[in-house]
């Protein structure tokens, strides 16, 4: 027996329930703190990401305006950040991201608080904008085995044709497009990206790109050319670069929340950090 607050005798068993109850509550409590931490440092790596580009960041009153009057066609670049619940209608977005992007041929809002997109989400594409929500990964799990594939290091211009491809399967055509392939050079190389790929009869048919800073790194970008999915290409590509960021104390990788590359990433020991939404109105 046990002895109460009141000094009445109590079950030991009763005893140990609660002191269970009381560990489990603080695990919850450390872990939901430690999520919480990786999450503040995945948004605080994006921020500095886009704030090392652009030469406009403008506060507003629910987060920040950035233009790269440089770059006016890479949309990541030039666009309202919304970086906590606006509780704001769709129209009063809108309007911002007119006022703050006049002069650009597109549009494009970032909501950081899920809760919010989520809810304006249906407003946008009624407008035909279009929604990606973004879900930030960090890897933080052993290396499963993976595929025999020769991954070696190449020049940011070996891949070019894979580029054009991938946006073309993904992003707006015509001469913004071009444009968008330059300034997206530009920026890579400012930030000195390792570029890895894989090639088949000679000819690259599947990259990654690795950008770093400090001790972060992020994989930015993995694709791999539709004739050649299936094949383990992207499995290893992913690998490789993860071997490549080496010993850091954070490895980030952003997939689309909804579309199967998260599950690869999962695989590879990657781990949900924190979800956001994009919405563009393209050109």
């Amino acid at each position: 027996m046990g002895v109460g607050s009141t000094g009445e005798p109590v079950p030991n068993k009763v005893l140990r329930s609660g002191r269970l109850r009381s560990l489990a509550y603080a695990l919850a409590v450390a872990a939901g703190s430690a999520r919480e931490e990786i999450a503040n440092r995945v948004r605080a790596w994006h921020h500095a990401e886009q704030q090392a580009v652009c030469d406009v960041l403008k506060p507003w009153a629910h987060g920040t305006i950035l233009r790269a009057t440089r770059y006016p066609n890479y949309f990541a670049y030039n666009l309202v950040r919304v970086e906590r619940d606006p509780r704001m209608s769709l129209e009063e977005l809108v309007s911002v991201a007119d006022d703050a992007l006049a002069g650009f041929a597109h549009r494009r809002i970032d909501i950081e608080d899920i809760t919010a997109a989520d809810a304006l989400r249906a407003g946008f594409a009624a407008k035909r904008w279009r929604a990606t929500r973004l879900l930030w990964m960090r890897h933080q799990a052993p290396l499963p085995a993976g595929p025999q594939v020769t991954v070696e290091q190449v020049s940011y211009d070996a891949v070019n044709a894979l580029r054009v491809a991938w946006h073309h399967e993904e992003g707006p055509s015509g001469r913004h497009a071009d444009e968008y392939h330059q300034q997206a050079r530009d920026v890579a190389l400012h930030r000195g990206v390792q570029v890895l790929a894989v090639r088949s009869a000679g000819e690259p048919v599947a990259f990654a790109q690795l950008a770093r800073a400090g001790r972060q790194a992020e994989i930015t970008e993995v694709y791999v050319d539709r004739r050649h999915r299936g094949a383990g290409l992207g499995t290893a590509l992913t690998r490789a670069a993860i071997d490549a960021a080496g010993d850091v104390k954070d490895l980030w990788i952003c997939a689309d929340d909804e579309d199967r590359p998260k599950k690869l990433y999962a695989r590879l020991g990657f781990r949900p950090a924190w979800t956001m939404m994009e919405f563009t109105l393209w050109p």
